[in-house]
Parts: structure tokens; C-alpha cells; sequence
């Protein structure tokens, strides 16, 4: 997505950009600083307003800031001097150092406008979103008239925070202070709107700009994928007069993240043919595409594309390459990429550790962690969901259990519902279903459906009616368009002649309108990738396929004495009566 930009003289980021460090403060040239190093170093030298100014101005250190905010208050120029105090709590800002800056803004008497959108901006960096929005209800509650800068920064935080009243709000105030007109202004309302999911707002505003950019554009098509869906976006996108890389970036990530490799792979396609070079965050949505639909050729084509334009060697990259190769089946090729890549970060561990319990391998999985841990990286929250699967699939019980507790004790890490699910699927494998079952009653947070469905599939496994019938009528509450559990209680009740149960299951279905979604595969001949649907009849070449398909049915009569499509399964069974 493309990120609403701020003014040059005071840069407000917005809520969606990553924290990151402070730009360098201004330099001066080398006579300059020798004078005013030689200054601070000469403690019987008299500062006044124009000589501070002038070393805050040229402060290249936070040593040098320190030292100049020590003989500020040795003269009595802060916090007494309104415009010193207030280049101070600037500098520090500047700096990245908020708890020293928050401290002097506490200490300014009357803060002027410029303070209280460094002050905001301050937060926004550290994902403060309700700090910055209280920042700018004092400057605006201390009778300052809002300019550009700080409302672009009051809109940030409130499409940070998801607040659409606040963000109402400050539109309102643009209005009456008439800084509509203002292209950056306009950026920040239409990116507002989308974070708030308003698309009527977004529409609003857009179509009153009277200039727009390729923010403008870009934040547009954000606001379709976001709040209408990818295939609007992409009919948004056809119309769009300027097509940047970011743009074509966002469309290809959209639609990996819409369940629709195909198209993003198709888009990528498009994008390469037109002349535009993709990014790093590019290659990583086109590499999980891959890895969605399992295709090693291409995923080995879009490596050395990458490498092409080094942008291989990029750590997110990387990672993404580890993930790609083991869900196509070759572990090999993805620790290859892990072993090569110099500085490994906790994120590279645990996506190496993950691939390898992908692949079903635990055992390996965990030697890998304990790699980990002899290198001194330290396991984040998502290492011990890796982790304890690895656990799980190698149904290693104690060793989860104590891992489960280490994360907790050791690392101070608490437990959230990827890690009670693993648990969970854990106690459940090893057959252990009351105990998984008083322990999703003892969890600090609410159980969802995914831990529900960690209950579901052991009880399925080992016979227990009981307990399955409980976590599906669970799933139901959370999630009632799930055609697959309303399939799988009707298989329960109608296994154990509960036939009532199960016409108020084929009820249900019909009440709710439940359709069973069509199941998709994906499969890659010749390097090139096509998609199934059941019943598919739409495909070039669907009488080949079917004619295949029936002699593998005429041979597997041969090789059983019947068909399978004869078995008398309740699957089946059960699959024609409900649909």
C-alpha cells in the first residue's frame, strides 16, 4: 500500500508504516561543529538563546544534545525560555529517545503547535495511537488553530487505532478550518476512511479532490481490496491512470492474501511484461503464491529472478524462500537458503523450524531449536507455535508440556490461542482428550474455533462421540457457515442412530442456506499451473480428464471386484443427501 506522505519540514508517519529509527539530525560543515564542540567543551563559556539555538540547530550526538540541554539549564534557558525547552523536546524526539522527550513536554509551560505534532508524531512512531490522538486534543483544547501537519498526524492515529468517531471528528474540524484543499490532507482522509473500513467516506473524499496523486490512487485501491474485495480492486486498479510498482505490489499481495494465488501469480505476469521492477515485498508475495498452490518450478523460477536483481539476498526474502521450498516439497533446497543466509534472526530460525514441522519432521525441528538456542538467539511467541507443533507431530507430550511451561517462566512469554491450540492438538494426538478438555475451560482467553477444531480432529480419530459432538456445536456457535462440521455431526449422529439430531443438523443447514463449497486443487504440468474445482467442467481439457478418470475407475473394478464410487461410505453417503 502506498503510504500517505508528509510535509518536508515535519514528517508524520502514518499509522500503517513500521516504527523505525529516527532520521539523522541536520549537519553542519566542519568549522561549524569544531566551534560549537569547542564550546561545549569549554564549561566558563556564557550560552544565551542565539548561541543554544544555534547548537540545537547543528546537534549531531545524543552525547552533544545532552550536553547542551545540561548548560541550558545551567543559564537558566529551560525550562524559563518557551522556544528553548521546545527545540529541546524536539531534538530528543528526533533522537528516538520518547521517554526523555515526553519528560521535557511535561516541563514546557505552554507548548506550542509545532511541539504537539512532534509530540504526536512521537507516539505514531511507537504505535501510540490514543496518546497521539489525546496529544491533539490538548493542542487543539489550548487554542491552537490546526494546520496541515497536525491534522494529518490526528488522521494517522485514528486510522491507527481503528476509531472512526475520532477520525469524524478531526474531519469535521479540516472542514471548518478549510484544510480540505490540501492534497496531503486529502491522502490522509482517504487513507483514514479505508483503515476504519468507511468505503462510503473514501468515496466521498475522493471524489471531491480536486488533484490527487499516486498516494491518492494507491490508497484507493487499498480502500476496494480492503472494504469491497480484489476483484473490484482489480477492475479499480485497470482504471488507474498511473500503475507505480507499490501499486502493482498491493494487488499482487491482495490477492495471495484472498485464498487467490492463481490471479496474483497472473498479475505478477502482467507486471513483470509492463516494465516494472518488483521489490523485495513483491518477490515475497509471488514466492507465497507458490508455496500456496505448492509449484517448485515456478518457486525456482522467481528465485533466480530474484537473485537476478539481488534482491535474493534480502532476509524477509529469504525467509520467504525457506517457507516456499518446504511447502513444495523440498526441504533440501530450503535449508540450503537457511545455511546460507550470514545473520540469522530469530525470524529465520523459526521459519527454518517451522518448514521442517511442515514437512511432519519434529524430531529435526527441535534439534534445529536447540541450534537456536546455543547461537543466543532468543525464541519469540512465534517460535513456540513452531515449536510445540513440532512436538505434536512428533508426539513428544513431556517435552511439549515442559516447553509449554518454559516459554511461560523463561521467557516471559504468554501463552495466546495459537499456543493453547497446539497443546491442545498435542494432549489430543496422545489420546489425552480429557485432559485437553479441561484445559481450553482453564485458558486465560476465550477459546476460538480454531482450538475447538485442535479437539475435533483427535476425537474423531479415537471414538469419542461425546466430546466431538461438543467442540462441533462449539465451532457452529462461532463459525455457522462451516459446511464441513455440519457434514461431520451428521456422520455422529447418524453412526450412533441419532437420527433426530441429525434431521436437526440437515435443518440447520437449510435455514442457514449452507452450501458445501467446492473443493480446489492445484497441479503443475510443464510448468504451467492449473486449477481443479469438484465437478469441474469448465477446464480446455476436461473430456481427456474425465476420459483418464474413468479408466482408472475401470481398473480399479478390476484390481477390487467394485468401483469405489460404489462404497456404501457415510461420507458419501452423507455428501448426496446434504447437497
Amino acid at each position: 500500500k502506498e503510504t500517505t506522505p508528509s510535509l518536508s519540514r515535519r514528517r508524520l508517519p502514518t499509522a500503517h508504516e513500521p516504527a523505525s529509527s529516527p532520521a539523522p539530525p541536520p549537519t553542519a560543515d566542519d568549522s561549524t561543529l569544531r566551534v560549537h564542540g569547542g564550546f561545549l567543551r569549554s564549561e566558563g563559556r556564557w550560552m544565551n538563546r542565539s548561541v543554544c539555538h544555534h547548537l540545537l540547530a547543528h546537534c549531531r550526538s545524543l552525547r552533544e544534545l545532552e550536553r547542551i540541554h545540561a548548560r541550558a539549564v545551567t543559564h537558566g534557558l529551560h525550562p524559563s525560555n518557551q522556544s528553548i525547552s521546545c527545540t529541546l523536546f524536539r531534538r530528543y524526539a528526533d533522537f528516538g529517545r520518547p521517554a526523555e522527550a515526553r519528560r521535557l513536554f511535561g516541563e514546557i509551560p505552554c507548548p506550542d503547535l509545532v511541539s504537539y505534532t512532534s509530540l504526536m508524531s512521537l507516539h505514531l512512531q511507537l504505535s501510540q495511537h490514543h496518546e497521539a490522538m489525546s496529544a491533539f486534543s490538548c493542542a487543539v483544547a489550548s487554542g491552537h488553530r490546526p494546520d496541515g501537519f497536525v491534522v494529518v498526524g490526528a488522521l494517522s492515529a485514528s486510522g491507527g487505532a481503528g476509531d472512526l468517531r475520532a477520525g469524524l471528528g478531526v474531519h469535521g474540524l479540516i472542514f471548518r478550518c478549510g484544510l480540505g484543499s490540501e492534497l496531503v490532507v486529502g491522502n490522509a482522509l482517504v487513507d483514514m476512511y479505508c483503515r476504519c473500513g468507511r468505503f462510503e467516506g473514501v468515496l466521498g473524499v475522493f471524489d471531491e479532490m480536486a488533484v490527487k496523486d499516486e498516494v491518492t490512487w494507491g490508497s484507493m485501491l487499498h480502500g476496494y481490496m480492503k472494504c469491497v474485495g480484489v476483484d473490484a480492486a482489480l477492475s479499480f486498479f485497470d482504471q488507474m491512470p498511473v500503475k507505480s510498482t507499490v501499486s502493482w505490489t498491493a494487488l499482487v499481495t491482495g490477492h495471495v492474501q484472498a485464498k487467490q494465488p492463481i490471479r496474483a501469480l497472473e498479475i505478477f505476469g502482467r507486471m513483470v511484461l509492463e516494465g516494472h521492477r518488483p521489490t523485495h515485498v513483491t518477490i515475497v508475495g509471488v514466492l507465497s503464491a507458490c508455496a500456496d498452490i505448492g509449484s517448485l518450478d515456478l518457486g525456482r523460477v522467481i528465485h533466480g529472478y530474484g537473485s537476478k536483481f539481488n534482491i535474493s539476498t534480502n532476509i524477509i526474502v529469504s525467509n520467504a524462500l525457506m517457507d516456499m521450498y518446504a511447502k513444495s516439497g523440498s526441504i533440501e533446497m530450503a535449508f540450503t537458503v537457511f545455511e546460507e543466509v550470514p545473520l540469522k534472526d530469530a525470524f529465520t530460525w523459526t521459519t527454518m523450524i517451522s518448514s521442517f514441522t511442515v514437512q511432519g519432521d519434529g524430531i529435526k525441528a527441535l534439534e534445529l531449536f536447540e541450534d537456536m538456542l546455543r547461537s543466543g538467539i532468543v525464541p519469540n511467541s512465534v517460535t513456540f507455535v513452531s515449536v510445540l507443533s513440532a512436538c505434536s507431530h512428533a508426539g513428544l507430550i513431556q517435552q511439549g508440556r515442559e516447553l509449554f511451561d518454559n516459554m511461560r517462566r523463561i521467557y516471559n512469554i504468554k501463552p495466546q490461542l495459537e499456543h493453547y491450540g497446539c497443546i491442545v492438538d498435542l494432549l489430543g494426538r496422545g489420546g489425552l482428550l480429557e485432559e485437553a478438555e479441561a484445559l481450553i475451560y482453564d485458558m486465560d482467553v476465550e477459546p476460538d474455533t480454531v482450538i475447538w477444531r485442535s479437539l475435533l480432529s483427535p476425537c474423531l480419530v479415537h471414538g469419542n462421540d461425546r466430546l466431538a459432538e461438543i467442540a462441533g456445536q462449539e465451532i457452529i456457535k462461532r463459525e455457522p457457515g462451516d459446511d464441513g462440521v455440519y457434514v461431520l455431526l451428521w456422520n455422529i449422529y447418524a453412526s450412533s442412530d441419532r437420527w433426530k439430531e441429525a434431521l436437526d443438523i440437515r435443518k440447520q443447514m437449510l435455514t442457514r442456506k449452507i452450501l458445501k463449497k467446492p473443493g480446489c486443487s492445484w497441479i503443475e504440468v510443464d510448468g504451467g499451473v492449473h486449477e481443479f474445482l469438484v465437478q469441474d467442467k469448465a477446464h480446455d481439457a476436461r473430456r481427456e480428464i474425465y476420459d483418464t478418470l474413468e479408466g482408472i475407475d475401470r481398473q480399479l473394478k478390476m484390481d477390487l471386484g467394485s468401483s469405489p464410487l460404489e462404497e456404501n461410505s457415510l461420507i458419501s453417503v452423507d455428501e448426496e443427501l446434504l447437497f
